[in-house]
């Protein structure tokens, strides 16, 4: 556990630090990776709320968070390559791979086991080290082949958690109570 939670710290460096310099492309960019359905769908957090709009942007509370698009590509909020969903679900970033993604779960960085899984009612359960559950509020609008866009952002939104904890202190910012 101690080496996933390594190569998770590394990931999400990597990943925060994708922002703060010259954007570098995932690989197969141009190509683009997976193809995604990109539809209006809602993750209800309690006080807060998710959305993707039809044109592949990801908002909360009205800010734009970062965008997907119908070929698997995520791009942060001005627009600059961040990952890319291969056609096998890893998720490629421009420093390597940010996990695995598939129809109804995911996968962090290095482990071979889901972190976070969407229920067929749409209901969004996280699991920790020890394999417990915790309900994180429910999508909307994810049914049929939208699902693998929900479940693409609600890991896109789990990394980016992780590497705000594990860039120090940030108490007060997430998504809900525990995210």
């Amino acid at each position: 556990m101690a080496a996933m939670r390594g190569v998770l710290t590394m990931t999400m460096a990597a990943w925060s630090g994708l922002s703060a310099c010259a954007p570098q492309t995932p690989p197969h960019w141009a190509q683009g990776g997976a193809p995604l359905v990109i539809a209006a769908a809602r993750w209800d957090l309690g006080d807060e709320t998710v959305q993707i709009l039809p044109n592949g942007q990801v908002v909360r509370d009205g800010d734009v968070l970062f965008a997907v698009d119908r070929v698997g590509r995520v791009v942060d909020e001005d627009n600059d390559p961040v990952a890319l969903l291969l056609p096998d679900g890893r998720l490629a970033g421009s420093d390597g791979m940010l996990g695995h993604v598939g129809l109804n779960n995911a996968s962090p960085p290095g482990a071979s086991t889901a972190w976070l899984s969407l229920l067929p009612n749409g209901q969004v359960l996280f699991f920790d080290r020890d394999g417990d559950r915790e309900p994180q509020g429910v999508w909307r609008g994810c049914q049929g082949p939208v699902r693998r866009t929900c479940t693409l952002v609600t890991h896109v939104l789990a990394l980016q958690r992780e590497s705000r904890r594990s860039s120090g202190p940030a108490i007060g910012v997430g998504l809900g109570v525990g995210f």
